[in-house]
């Protein structure tokens, strides 16, 4: 009965081993240098858009910050890729479309899907 225990073991241990050593190989056509690098290229492309997406929102915020008329304090940008998507409120009905003229004069702009809305004040007018 041990004989049988201590084999199975074994038999476990190097399928295991096996296992992972045929895991970490890659095919044999493919050097292993490249295959590493190929890894590494395609990681950062996620962060690249992301930052591009940051940047592209700064620059739209940054224009709408140079028009003292309009207080940007409760408008959001979203950016994706090149597309704008602008939401908040503003104070009155006419900075809505300042705002989107504003943002569609960035460079690099593309769209504009405008959702801002009037801020009703509490006075009830």
């Amino acid at each position: 009965m041990k004989k049988t225990t201590v084999a199975g073991l074994a038999i476990a241990t190097l399928v295991a081993a096996a296992s992972m050593s045929a895991w970490a190989q890659g095919d044999a056509s493919t050097p292993a240098g490249a295959q590493a690098a190929s890894a590494t290229a395609a990681a950062p492309a996620v962060p690249t858009d992301r930052q591009a997406n940051r940047a592209m929102r700064r620059k739209v915020y940054a224009a709408i910050g140079k028009d003292k008329s309009i207080n940007a304090g409760n408008i959001s940008v979203g950016a994706k890729g090149s597309a704008i998507t602008l939401n908040g409120t503003v104070s009155d009905t006419a900075q809505i479309a300042r705002v989107e003229e504003i943002a569609r004069g960035v460079p690099g702009v593309t769209s504009v899907t405008n959702k801002l809305t009037v801020k009703k004040s509490f006075g009830g007018m």
